[in-house]
C-alpha cells in the first residue's frame, strides 16, 4: 500500500508516521519537499508516486496571522486541498482531508453535527470551509475530518505553552468562556486510519475529545497531571478570564463542541485526559 502524506512535520503528520503500518510504502512530505499550493507540483508528485491513499494533514493554522495574510491562508487551506483532491481523483486514490471546528460560528449550546449550519468568524475558518467545499465538489467520496484543540508531544501547542508558563508564573489568567474538546493528534491519526481501514463512506466527520472543557479547565488538567508526574514542582493558580479580557485579531468560536456520533461507528472519541497523561510522560 502506497500512502502520500502532506504536512509531515506537523503534530498530526508526525503522529500519523508513528502509526502507519510497517508494510506501507509512505511518502511523507513537508512544505520543503512539496509546495501543495503549486498545482503542477502536486500533480507531478502524485502521478510519479501513484499512491493508493493521500492524507492531507497540512494547513495554515496561524489563526490570528491569517487575518492579515488571507491570500497565504487561502493558498494552503482552500486551493491546495482542491489540487490534492484533483490529483487523487486522477490516480484513483482515496483522499482524506483534515478540517476544523472553526467552520462554526460558535453560538450553539449543543454539540455540532456534520449537518449543522456553518458560519466561520474569521479568515482561517473561511479558508478551511472553502477548502472543504472544493474537495467535496471535486471528489465526493473524499473523507473530511473536522477536529479541534489539537495537542501532542510534537511541535507547539497549548499543552507545551502551559508547561512553559507554569515554570515561571505562580498565577495565570486563562480564557474560561470558550468551550471545546481537547484532542490528541495521535488519536486523530488513529481515527483517520480507522476510516480508511473500515472503508467509511465519503463525507464530513467530526472527531474530537470525549469531554468538553474551557481553556482554563484544560490548563488546570494539564497542571494537575504534570504535578502528579513530577513535571511541575507546584501548580500555578488558574484564574478564568473572559475572551474580552484577552483580545485577539481573530474571533474564536465561544462554543466549538462537536458531536462524534457519526464517526463513532468506526472509532471512539478521543479519551483526552488519558491521552494527555501519555503526552506529558513523553515531553522532556
Amino acid at each position: 500500500m502506497k500512502i502520500l502524506l502532506t504536512g509531515a512535520n506537523g503534530q498530526l503528520g508526525r503522529c500519523l508516521q508513528d502509526l502507519f503500518p510497517k508494510t506501507a510504502e509512505v511518502l511523507a512530505l513537508g512544505s520543503a519537499e512539496l509546495d501543495i499550493s503549486n498545482q503542477s507540483a502536486v500533480i507531478a508528485r502524485v502521478e510519479q508516486f501513484q499512491p493508493a491513499i493521500i492524507i492531507n494533514a497540512a494547513a495554515y493554522t496561524a489563526v490570528d496571522k491569517a487575518e492579515s495574510e488571507p491570500e497565504q491562508a487561502a493558498a494552503v487551506n482552500t486551493y491546495a486541498p482542491a489540487y490534492l483532491a484533483s490529483a487523487a481523483k486522477k490516480v484513483g486514490a482515496k483522499f482524506v482531508h483534515v478540517s476544523t471546528d472553526y467552520v462554526f460560528e460558535g453560538n450553539g449550546t449543543q454539540p455540532y453535527t456534520e449537518s449543522d449550519a456553518v458560519y466561520p468568524l474569521g479568515v482561517y475558518g473561511k479558508t478551511k470551509l472553502a477548502g472543504e467545499l472544493l474537495v467535496q465538489s471535486i471528489l465526493p467520496e473524499a473523507i473530511i475530518i473536522r477536529t479541534a484543540w489539537v495537542f501532542s508531544e510534537y511541535g507547539n501547542n497549548f499543552v507545551k505553552t502551559m508547561l512553559r508558563l507554569a515554570k515561571d508564573r505562580p498565577e495565570l489568567g486563562i480564557v474560561g468562556d470558550q468551550l471545546g474538546c481537547p484532542t490528541y493528534a495521535g488519536d486523530i491519526a488513529k481515527a483517520i486510519l480507522a476510516t480508511i481501514e473500515k472503508s467509511a463512506p465519503g463525507g464530513i466527520y467530526h472527531f474530537c475529545g470525549d469531554e468538553q472543557v474551557s481553556w482554563a479547565e484544560f490548563a488546570s488538567a494539564i497542571f494537575e497531571q504534570a504535578e502528579q508526574q513530577g513535571k511541575l514542582a507546584k501548580q500555578p493558580k488558574v484564574n478564568a478570564i473572559t475572551t474580552a479580557d484577552f483580545p485577539t485579531p481573530a474571533k474564536r468560536p465561544a462554543y466549538s463542541v462537536m458531536s462524534t456520533a457519526k464517526i463513532g461507528e468506526f472509532v471512539a472519541a478521543s479519551p483526552w485526559r488519558q491521552s494527555l497523561s501519555t503526552v506529558l510522560a513523553r515531553i522532556d
